[in-house]
């Protein structure tokens, strides 16, 4: 019977500072669904009783799977996804009024913090994946 390695050894097995990370990018993920969601349909929608771009939300759901199943990819793609809502933040921080522009002003913020946990994430996975390889 070959001898067991403790299960922090597996190279498969994420660090503690990955599984942060991943807390992380899951509740900012959720938050900045929530956020927009919120913001066109109740807090400051563009047409009164709520607008369309309410739909803007929904494609943030996409990467929630992979990302609470630590997959290396999901990672990747979300810290380029993320940048549209980034922009979408800046351009109406910097055009709308308040408090829409508040809201703006949040989803540039949950977005970057989305950006470097995702970053983070495949940072120490492939720190991890080099030191046991």
């Amino acid at each position: 019977m070959p001898p067991t390695m403790p299960t922090a050894a597996l190279p498969n097995t994420p660090s503690a500072a990955a599984l942060t990370t991943r807390a992380i990018a899951v509740i900012c993920l959720l938050a900045l669904f929530g956020l927009c969601l919120a913001w066109e349909l109740w807090l400051a929608p563009v047409r009164p009783g709520g607008s369309w771009l309410a739909i803007k939300s929904l494609p943030l759901l996409l990467p929630l799977p992979g990302l609470l199943r630590l997959r290396m990819l999901t990672y990747r793609w979300t810290s380029l996804f993320v940048w549209l809502y980034f922009v979408e933040g800046v351009v109406r921080a910097t055009s709308d009024r308040a408090p829409s522009s508040w809201y703006a002003l949040g989803e540039a913020v949950l977005s970057v913090l989305l950006f470097a946990a995702c970053a983070a994430h495949v940072r120490l996975r492939q720190r991890q994946a080099r030191a046991a390889g």
